[in-house]
């Protein structure tokens, strides 16, 4: 049965910005909710785990990179950083597996779209970059790991909706820490169409309290959110990391 669906990614401990954006879907009458993967690795890790673990009955999840790092902190696989190491010592075992529990990728028959594949960064990977500048030749590799005909991701916090070869791509942006020109709670509706959504929410008492957390960057995160780097800058950064 084909479905209606908001695609919730990248709200990396954010949990005022995931509050406002279930309000908006609830408001939306969407069938499921499809969290595209880096939850936790924020500010606020164990009461986003919380909110989302309350939706679960209606929500599939979908493995980020930064979830994954989270888990493998916890775990002891791997020395921690300052964007994870904090969050993944808040944990307790039943949020580490929780997170452990994401899917690399979610397929489902969405409402007028046909078959979606749903992922963090690409189909085979939850952290390859890219963006609305990547060459046509190399997101054409990246998506030949499914085929679906829509592939909707996260993972650089940008929203766009793009066509290579015989796929549509399309970016949901990030909840928590979008990169645009104007702060909110990036998020996507998809059924009978793609609809980017963009919702407010308190940016100022959302900063005041992250500032109040033990988040190494919190006055970083906090400043972003009221003031976010803008898609542009961050396209230029991610296309010249990878060479592009």
């Amino acid at each position: 049965m084909a479905v209606r669906v908001a695609a919730v990614s990248d709200v990396h401990g954010n949990v005022h910005a995931l509050r406002a954006v279930l309000a908006a879907v609830e408001a939306a009458s969407v069938d499921l909710i499809v969290a595209g993967g880096d939850v936790a690795a924020g500010p606020m890790p164990v009461e986003t785990i919380e909110v989302l673990r309350s939706v679960s009955s209606r929500a599939r999840f979908v493995r980020g990179n930064a979830d994954r790092s989270m888990v493998e902190v916890f775990d002891g696989e791997r020395e921690a950083a300052d964007w994870d190491g904090w969050p993944a010592g808040q944990l307790s075992r039943a949020d580490r597996d929780f997170l452990a529990g994401f899917a690399l990728t979610v397929e489902l028959d969405v409402d007028g779209l046909g078959r979606t594949c749903f992922c963090h960064a690409v189909p085979t990977s939850d952290e390859l970059t890219v963006t609305a500048a990547t060459p046509e030749d190399v997101v054409l590799e990246a998506l030949a790991g499914t085929e679906a005909g829509l592939v909707v991701v996260g993972h650089t916090h940008m929203q766009f909706d793009r066509r290579v070869g015989g796929w549509r791509m399309v970016n949901a942006g990030s909840v928590g820490l979008p990169y645009a020109d104007r702060p909110g709670a990036y998020w996507a509706l998809l059924g009978p169409d793609v609809s980017l959504r963009r919702t407010d929410y308190d940016f100022e008492a959302a900063a005041d309290a992250f500032r109040a957390t033990g988040f190494p960057q919190r006055e970083v995160f906090a400043r972003h959110v009221v003031q976010p780097v803008t898609a542009e800058e961050a396209t230029a950064v991610f296309e010249r990391r990878a060479g592009r």
